[in-house]
């Protein structure tokens, strides 16, 4: 076996894709791969399961059998995958580098600054609220001061459930998923202020609002514009235009529908023979949809790429599984069980309130 990670890369392709199916025979039910919707397909065709990244984790810890589960996907998705499995599991992470830019937009120290400037401002009647793609830290305060996780697919659910528990939210850590939610359940636009931990002072007024929201964002959808949109409906007048809800409001405005990544899967997968869909999300998934379906026309809205998931390759993927094989256990994640409890409480308020 190749010792040296660097040594991977003067491999053929073949010689990874021999390399990577003799060690899954070989670990037998031990292994557990999943592959996140964004992965490109020399990674995702090794998956025993593929999807967002709540549903990943949800297979990791439903399969008790498997020892060693290999999350292709972002530090976030693992570290939740991490904080879901059995004791006896281990979960690691192809590639260190594979960091979310939004997760890595609120830390713990600026979150309290301002949980406990709204707090104050609105006397307590505040419900703090965490996007998944957050680190498992930012979970486990909101699970401290009785908040809760929420996903893509629910966020709306979750900030009506939190605007009825409390007055007033703080949405961490993407604002358009917060604002688009919030506009969902009815709150006007002008109830809606945007928190940037880069100021050295608080923002004034903010008693007047409903809903606070992090100034962070997903590189890959804050990069579709109403522009994009337009000119699609102009090249396909007849097409459905998908984006999903990380996109600006105008963005989301501006479309046809939108929803999570699985809701944008099912919806190629549901559209009739003949349709034409444009699709505002990572474009590695597009590309999968339209191969994948060739009996309808799925382009994307523009060509939008999410390098954190490109980070996991191949060939580190063959170097981590032939490291469990050789005892090499390398990127592993763990997360600290005090953090893990109290980010599970807010996971578990998330499966209540939804």
């Amino acid at each position: 076996m190749v010792k040296l990670a660097g040594d991977y890369l003067r491999l053929s392709a073949e010689d990874v894709y021999e390399g990577i199916t003799r060690a899954k025979v070989e670990l037998g039910r031990e292994l557990l791969i999943l592959g996140h919707h964004y992965q490109g397909d020399e990674v995702i065709r090794f998956a025993d399961y593929r999807g967002d990244s709540l549903e990943l984790c949800r297979a990791a810890a439903a399969a008790t059998h498997a020892k060693y589960v290999v999350f292709c996907g972002v530090d976030f998705m693992a570290e939740s995958a991490a904080m879901l499995c059995g004791s006896a599991q281990e979960v690691f992470l192809p590639a260190e580098t594979a960091r979310c830019p939004m997760a890595a937009m609120a830390d713990v120290a600026d979150a309290r600054k301002a949980w406990e400037h709204l707090t104050s401002v609105w006397c307590g009647d505040v419900v703090p609220v965490t996007y998944q793609n957050s680190s498992a830290e930012l979970k486990a305060f909101c699970g401290r001061h009785g908040g809760v996780v929420c996903t893509s697919s629910n966020a709306r659910a979750v900030m009506e459930w939190g605007l009825t528990e409390k007055g007033h939210v703080l949405f961490f850590a993407d604002e358009h998923l917060g604002r688009n939610s919030a506009l969902g359940v009815g709150v006007s636009g002008e109830d809606i202020a945007v928190w940037n931990p880069e100021r050295r002072d608080p923002p004034e007024g903010l008693g007047g609002y409903k809903v606070v929201v992090w100034n962070g964002y997903c590189h890959v959808h804050t990069f579709f514009t109403v522009d994009q949109v337009a000119r699609a409906r102009e090249m396909y007048p007849q097409a459905s235009v998908i984006v999903h809800p990380e996109c600006p409001a105008e963005v989301v405005a501006s479309a046809d529908g939108n929803g999570s990544t699985s809701f944008i899967v099912k919806a190629v997968e549901d559209a009739p023979t003949g349709s034409t869909l444009v699709i505002g999300t990572e474009v590695k998934l597009v590309s999968r949809l339209a191969r994948e379906h060739p009996e309808k026309t799925v382009v994307p809205l523009a060509h939008s790429a999410c390098d954190a998931m490109s980070q996991v390759t191949q060939y580190k993927l063959l170097y981590t599984l032939e490291g469990v094989l050789e005892g090499r256990m390398e990127n592993i994640v763990q997360v600290p069980e005090e953090i893990a409890g109290s980010a599970n409480r807010a996971l578990e308020r998330m499966l209540e309130v939804t």
